[in-house]
């Protein structure tokens, strides 16, 4: 909802005096990566094609429904820029709900908490056809403002430790304050533990030139085990690394906000985020 990729939602902004209506922009992510090569859906839907209630969002043809036990997620979406269909069915069940949420600026204007830090998955797809059951983890951002008004750019990762917890890595660079650091080990249960990171590595920039940072107990960076996702102004990554000690594998994100907001950037989102109003 309100999605802060959205030019769609930028331009509604700098339109209406700053402000728009955030349940007119909404769109469902999917991002597929392995075998039968990669897909990824962010078509955006406006107001009429959405609707939300208690434990129920629906997104055009696809929906989100929480039954008090498992989040299930209905995909029927269109794959871009080459047109395939993605659909199939998601089944998040958490371990344990957190209650843990944090201000990542020093206004407490943007927030984030968990969710489900440590959750199972149940992926049944039937295009492309793909099953699979593994470690699952769901969070949760939200905003007060755009967010080009707290933060230039920030590096987020999340690893899965041996004995199922999961400990996770916000380092924000806000445009106003210090940088800021956000370290929690999460259990099963949704407690969490914060902790001090070590020594923060330089990693090699993605093939846009996007900065990629992340902190190890090792001597030696952390190794680039494969780049998911690599556009103008956000990186996804596999790290291998060392945390706790413990050598783990993290998923790893990188984003560049000026890169965001930029009109080049701006003016080619669409190309991946068509949106049907």
């Amino acid at each position: 909802m309100g999605s802060v990729f959205s030019p769609y939602y930028a331009w509604a902004r700098s339109r209406q005096g700053g402000v728009a209506d955030p349940e007119n922009f909404c769109a469902l992510n999917v991002a597929l990566y392995g075998k039968g090569g990669k897909r990824w859906t962010m078509t955006e839907r406006g107001r009429a094609h959405n609707h939300r209630h208690v434990n129920h969002f629906q997104v055009g043809p696809s929906s989100l429904h929480w039954d008090g036990d498992a989040l299930t997620i209905d995909i029927d979406e269109i794959n871009v820029p080459w047109p395939s269909r993605v659909r199939g069915r998601v089944i998040v069940r958490p371990e344990g709900l957190s209650t843990f949420v944090t201000p990542l600026d020093h206004e407490g204007k943007h927030r984030w908490g968990p969710i489900a830090p440590c959750a199972r998955v149940e992926v049944e797809m039937d295009s492309p056809s793909l099953r699979w059951r593994g470690h699952a983890y769901m969070d949760s951002n939200e905003g007060d403002e755009p967010v080009d008004r707290g933060f230039r750019d920030w590096d987020w990762a999340r690893a899965e430790m041996a004995n199922g917890d999961t400990c996770v890595v916000y380092d924000v660079r806000p445009r106003q304050g210090p940088d800021r650091i956000v370290a929690q080990r999460f259990a099963p249960d949704g407690s969490n533990t914060p902790w001090v990171t070590p020594q923060r590595h330089q990693l090699p920039a993605s093939g846009w030139r996007i900065a990629r940072g992340m902190c190890s107990e090792s001597d030696r960076a952390p190794e680039i085990v494969k780049t998911l996702e690599d556009t103008p102004f956000y990186v996804r990554s596999l790290l291998r690394t060392q945390l706790l000690g413990e050598r783990v594998t993290a998923v790893h994100e990188s984003l560049d906000i000026p890169r965001l907001v930029s009109w080049p950037v701006r003016w080619m989102l669409p190309w991946r985020m068509p949106r049907r109003a």
